[in-house]
């Protein structure tokens, strides 16, 4: 692929080789159901028509005048047949290319057939050789999507594709969370069979994947794999690469049929979300330092509305959330990702925080060291878990300490799942530590909702201090040194005498 001159990087290049493995993996599911509905001696319609299946532009065809075997699509024709509205196909009818056939599928509603027009819809092809394109086509048509082996080592090697692609992509790399953080945020919320799960900010989709490895292995009756791959994960990514990527990744990591939102996550006023549209488990990490337009702002309440990305989602959030008794549910519950910023912010920010102790139980605040999305972003982050339980009485802090001997994580020593030990032991048995201590409500009023509170057992470091207090420190250790100057002067010449 690096030698096609329409792909510039490898921001380019995973979203070309993603859409192509959809395919194929999507033409490997239908062989597979095919073969199972002639068994059970069913009926079978696949979602994609000849002649736009892989197996059809992607293979030796047979010419029905003279029987010979004819290689597959290639070349100009190749790429005319991808891109063009109308082309010539590989059946030797001219109809619509490829891509305009898969954006016109329609499914009635969220099966196969809307997610692949939803995939096509923000997909371009941007290899310009037929002749390049026609040898990743036939490297892709080696894999066998029908393979549990083979499809367990590719759901690796993509996630590291995936982490390839945020070292490249620059800002496109705010859609990354690390691993790590995502299992530490998943295990702690602990999602259940036959809960219902949501990332509204899904991005690749490492929330949802972590959760279905995490429920997986708990669902262990037919009816309970069912309901896991059909209605407990959901997941909302408004923007096109990301939505693909995440479309791929689940469908690697064995969710055959993705619940996957292609709008904003914001486009619904909040006062029209109830209870049927409530949800028992909110794992994400929303995007933040982004701003919203005007009309997506008036979706919340007058004295709520702020173009800051990361306080309307949190509001989302908390509003998506199911309420205690609403299905048997005894409360939803979250794991938020937020910056240092929401937690100090004033104004509407307060207002927000204020809702949420009030009206929320929010539990727990992890607090992360600097260097967790190095070197992509340095603000620091913490993780808000609350739920709907009741309203807050105390909130328990806990400060993830780094490795000893590191000042931050870095690109090249980053964050390890296994650093989190200490803080599920905690977690199962909490106790003030040198890096834990709890918060009464009270404090949080009298601070004005300012939820940014140190460690009261951190020793002081200056950069903490307020301006006044750095200064006066630093005037008493000059004029001390002075001092001390003096005195050993004296004590030299004291001495000389």
């Amino acid at each position: 692929m690096r030698k096609d001159k329409g792909l510039s990087g490898d921001v380019d290049r995973l979203p070309m080789l993603t859409w192509i493995m959809f395919l194929k993996f999507l033409d490997d599911m239908e062989r597979v159901r095919s073969d199972e509905a002639a068994l059970e001696g069913k009926a079978f319609r696949p979602v994609i028509d000849p002649p736009y299946r892989w197996r059809d532009w992607n293979a030796p065809n047979l010419d029905a005048d003279d029987g010979g075997l004819h290689n597959a699509m290639t070349g100009d024709a190749l790429i005319a047949f991808i891109n063009q509205d109308e082309a010539m196909r590989p059946d030797g009818e001219r109809g619509p290319g490829l891509f305009a056939y898969l954006r016109s599928l329609d499914g009635g509603g969220l099966d196969r057939g809307d997610v692949i027009a939803s995939v096509f819809r923000g997909t371009v092809n941007r290899m310009q050789s037929g002749y390049i394109l026609r040898d990743v086509l036939d490297k892709v048509g080696e894999i066998h999507f029908s393979s549990s082996d083979e499809i367990h080592t590719l759901s690796h090697l993509y996630e590291s594709i995936l982490k390839e692609m945020r070292d490249a992509a620059g800002d496109s790399g705010e859609f990354y969370t690390p691993r790590p953080l995502i299992r530490m945020i998943v295990k702690a919320v602990d999602p259940q069979p036959g809960e219902v799960v949501l990332d509204p900010a899904a991005g690749t989709g490492g929330f949802l994947v972590e959760a279905y490895e995490h429920i997986r292995p708990l669902a262990n009756t037919v009816e309970g794999f069912e309901r896991l791959q059909r209605s407990t994960l959901f997941g909302i990514e408004a923007k096109p690469l990301p939505y693909l990527l995440c479309q791929m990744n689940l469908l690697l990591h064995g969710i055959e049929s993705p619940q996957i939102d292609p709008l904003n996550a914001l486009r619904y006023r909040m006062s029209e979300i109830g209870d049927r549209d409530r949800v028992d488990v909110i794992v994400t990490n929303p995007p933040f330092g982004g701003e919203e337009e005007k009309g997506i702002q008036r979706n919340f309440p007058n004295d709520r509305q702020t173009s800051e990305t990361a306080l309307l989602f949190l509001q989302l959030i908390m509003r998506k959330l199911r309420r205690p008794g609403h299905n048997g549910s005894t409360g939803g519950r979250a794991g938020v990702v937020v910056p240092n910023g929401t937690l100090s912010g004033d104004g509407v920010a307060a207002r927000i925080k204020a809702d949420l102790v009030e009206n929320y139980n929010l539990h727990t605040v992890v607090r992360m060291p600097n260097g967790v999305f190095a070197p992509y972003t340095p603000i620091p982050t913490n993780v808000l878990f609350f739920d709907r339980s009741g309203p807050t009485t105390g909130t328990w802090y806990y400060e993830h300490p780094l490795p000893e001997d590191r000042k931050n994580y870095t690109k090249t020593k980053p964050l390890q799942f296994e650093e989190f030990e200490p803080l599920f032991a905690w977690w199962e048995d909490r106790r003030e530590t040198d890096h834990a201590w709890k918060v009464p409500l009270d404090v949080f009023k009298e601070n004005g909702f300012n939820l940014d509170l140190k460690n009261p057992r951190a020793p002081e470091r200056l950069e903490h201090l307020p301006p006044g207090e750095l200064v006066e420190g630093i005037l008493t250790k000059e004029a001390r040194i002075t001092e001390l100057v003096a005195e050993v002067r004296a004590l030299l010449e004291w001495k000389a005498t």
